[in-house]
């Protein structure tokens, strides 16, 4: 019996808004109609999570744990069905679909994990009473996903909300409502979540405001384009809600002198070209010595020319469509001003209908759109280095700092250099695309806020800190 029925309504409020169908970006076909919340759809949806949180952060750990042990169990044993809408809807090829599902399985055996994690500490005091303090649930929780890795960028959030005791508001991005949002709440309702903790309400930027904006949401974790993340950001600064941002970002993948060029390649293609380049993790900028430069621009124009791109649901393909008109224009637009500006179109540059070829840009300078700016579509821009020094300052240029890889047949030596390029994330003899449930994620500058995903970043990011003392007879007081 399927797991995901997208037409039937999820318990919980009455949603208000239009019907949208569910697409097939491959195809342009309608696989499914979801029904959208308005913006008025929020604030009830938040009262009965708030209703539910309150008895569900009473619950014993071992009681949480249990529901996202089930959950995490679920994602396997439902990966067949769960993959299909993944590649369907979202154009993911299905590797990168098995790989959604193996991180959401893994972020809820972690988030299991965090239920019994020791709540607090004893505080030394000069006063004689106890004095301790005490991580207490945050309440409700609004989660904003975006499109390109649906799964993974509700459930890293959702899953440790729920097992520390909150209640959670997820906002999918519409064009996903369901491998973002629907398939969470089936699920999680499978795994025996009690009712209203999690409600998903698909819809776009005007519920994703409303959900910032709502007096019973505490914290709120975003994931988005750094354009949007700073309105998100200001709207909830005006709220004084928590924010948590995972923003864009420009990547750099450096090589250096001494790497083997076959095996950067390797990297630079998985790294720029996976998932159509529609991952803020992209290697955006290849940076790579002067004495490599030709050999490596040819034979990663090479590798470009030999990717299969098509359906992914009916063809063994490399890349999928990319997820709609909109990005299909801007990636062309930013490759088109590019090559106008004097950059060289090695390979690709071309598409039919949303399949756009991997595409290798040469001769590229700081101004180059297609270098200066996240592109989020599968452009390599190439450029030159001839110092160590310039390589460095070339990758720490821009505004964003969110991942970082190097190249190098000396390990030692690229650590060293990744000290000196400021990122959230790096990764030496690695492309810069890489994730795990364990590991802190996020960027600085305009990648966001900082580590606030993984591991002991989910304490702090979904729980408050209360400091609590205890007397055995009331204090005295000078008056």
């Amino acid at each position: 019996m399927p797991l995901l029925d997208p037409t039937s309504r999820q318990d919980g409020p009455t949603l208000t808004g239009a019907t949208a169908p569910v697409v097939e970006p491959a195809t342009g076909h309608t696989l499914a109609s979801v029904r959208l919340a308005a913006p008025a759809d929020v604030a009830e949806a938040a009262v009965r999570a708030r209703a539910a949180q309150q008895e569900w952060a009473r619950a014993a750990h071992t009681e949480r744990a249990a529901v996202l042990r089930r959950a995490g169990d679920l994602f396997a044993a439902h990966a067949d069905e769960l993959r299909e809408w993944l590649v369907r809807e979202s154009g993911s090829i299905p590797g990168k679909a098995d790989f959604e599902l193996h991180v959401a399985a893994q972020e809820c055996h972690e988030a299991a994990a965090l239920a019994s994690r020791p709540a607090g500490q004893v505080l030394p005091s000069e006063a004689p009473r106890l004095s301790f303090t005490r991580r207490v649930p945050a309440g409700v929780v609004g989660v904003v996903a975006p499109f390109n890795a649906p799964l993974i960028l509700s459930i890293r959030s959702v899953a440790p909300a729920l097992a520390l005791g909150n209640a959670v508001l997820l906002k999918p991005d519409p064009r996903t409502a369901v491998c973002g949002g629907l398939a969470l709440a089936a699920v999680f309702a499978a795994a025996g979540l009690p009712a209203d903790l999690l409600q998903v309400l698909p819809g776009g930027a005007d519920t994703g405001a409303a959900v910032v904006a709502d007096p019973l949401v505490r914290v709120v974790s975003f994931t988005g384009s750094t354009a949007s993340g700073r309105a998100v950001g200001e709207l909830g600064g005006r709220h004084l809600k928590r924010m948590h941002l995972e923003l864009g970002g420009n990547s750099a993948l450096v090589v250096l002198r001494d790497a083997d060029v076959e095996s950067a390649v390797a990297q630079a293609s998985w790294g720029s070209f996976f998932h159509q380049g529609q991952i803020c993790m992209t290697a955006g900028r290849h940076l790579v010595h002067a004495s490599l430069y030709d050999e490596y621009v040819e034979r990663l124009a090479a590798k470009a020319e030999a990717l299969a791109v098509g359906d992914p649901y009916r063809e063994r393909v490399h890349l999928g469509p990319l997820i709609d008109r909109t990005q299909l224009d801007r990636v062309h637009a930013l490759v088109e001003a590019s090559t106008g500006q004097g950059a060289k179109l090695v390979a690709g540059g071309t598409h039919r209908d949303l399949f756009y070829r991997p595409t290798v840009l040469a001769g590229v300078e700081d101004d180059t759109p297609a270098y200066a700016e996240e592109v989020f579509g599968p452009v390599a821009p190439v450029r030159s280095f001839t110092t160590e020094d310039e390589a460095v300052a070339l990758a720490s240029q821009g505004p964003y700092g969110l991942t970082l890889g190097i190249v190098t047949r000396d390990a030692a030596r690229g650590l060293e250099l990744a000290g000196r390029i400021p990122t959230g994330i790096a990764h030496v003899n690695d492309q810069t695309v890489n994730d795990e449930a364990v590991a802190p994620f996020g960027g600085v500058g305009s990648s966001g806020t900082g580590a606030r995903f993984g591991g002991e970043a989910n304490l702090d990011a979904f729980t408050e800190l209360r400091w609590t003392t205890l007397r055995s007879t009331p204090a005295a007081h000078p008056f």
